[in-house]
């Protein structure tokens, strides 16, 4: 056998669900005085299969307080099967884990694990993003009078976007806090949350539908200052300027949002 149809049946073995090798792979092995083939194969294998399984958990462990040990290790383990880790780290192994529940299970129940899905992995995304310039409140002062109308702006490398549609949220901060865990129920209205990463801590909110469409306007549309204050006025009339200022305040405050000329990397998210 060569050395890369070893290393092939190998890596199919550790991701078999059963560690039972086939004769191939155990005949090319010796076993020692202490240790037989099968038991020091089946010794890589159950490790192996632990060491995702303790990843996945530590990347979801929302999902793993709603399903139980027992279902989650069914869920993890099904989904490691299909999609395999392919990078040398294992920060990447739980990537694609929303998109496969949300096909592996009925709509009733992988909707709402695919979203709690999705904003467990935001926060992952949010603390190993690239770091910024973000605009802060004394920036803002330094700008000229003329700049004002014309600024734009872009969000950080490490901002998410979620607009929810179950109590996700609720789930999540019910795990961080220790506190009864919540049914999963649909909210009455979509409620738009910032996942991001101010000085290596993650940090989220929740956003009125207000300010999540003049946020989305400034980000999607490449809305000016002036065009946010235009379009604020259909329903602020006069204290137009003052909501959009308020915003932006915040939205400086929280270190989400760079100058789009200032822009460097892609990868902004924004992800219903």
């Amino acid at each position: 056998m060569r050395l890369n149809e070893w290393q092939l049946a190998f890596e199919r073995y550790l991701l078999a669900e059963q560690s039972q090798a086939d004769s191939l792979l155990g005949n090319s092995l010796i076993g020692g005085p202490t240790l037989s083939v099968a038991t020091g194969l089946a010794i890589y294998h159950n490790a192996y299969q632990a060491r995702l399984l303790e990843v996945m958990a530590a990347d979801f462990p929302t999902i793993l307080q709603w399903l139980g040990d027992e279902e989650f290790a069914s869920l993890a383990g099904a989904y490691i099967r299909q999609s395999p880790s392919r990078h040398f780290s294992l920060r990447w192994l739980g990537q694609g884990f929303a998109e496969f529940i949300q096909g592996h299970l009925v709509p009733e129940q992988g909707l709402p694990l695919a979203e709690l899905a999705r904003l467990e992995w935001a926060f992952t995304l949010a603390f190993d993003a690239a770091e910024a310039q973000v605009l802060t409140v004394a920036d803002m002062a330094a700008l000229d009078a003329e700049e004002w109308p014309l600024l734009q702006l872009q969000l950080a490398p490490c901002v998410q976007w979620l607009d929810c549609r179950y109590n996700s949220l609720a789930q999540w901060r019910a795990v961080k806090d220790r506190a009864d865990f919540p049914e999963s129920a649909l909210l009455e209205q979509e409620q738009p949350c910032l996942v991001w990463r101010v000085d290596r801590v993650c940090r989220y909110r929740s956003l009125s539908s207000a300010e999540a469409q003049g946020l989305r306007g400034m980000i999607e549309a490449q809305w000016s200052f002036a065009e946010l204050c235009a379009e604020l006025a259909v329903t602020y009339l006069e204290g137009a300027p003052l909501q959009a200022v308020t915003w932006l305040k915040q939205w400086v405050e929280d270190g989400l949002v760079v100058r789009r000329e200032s822009w460097k990397t892609a990868g902004n998210s924004i992800a219903s």
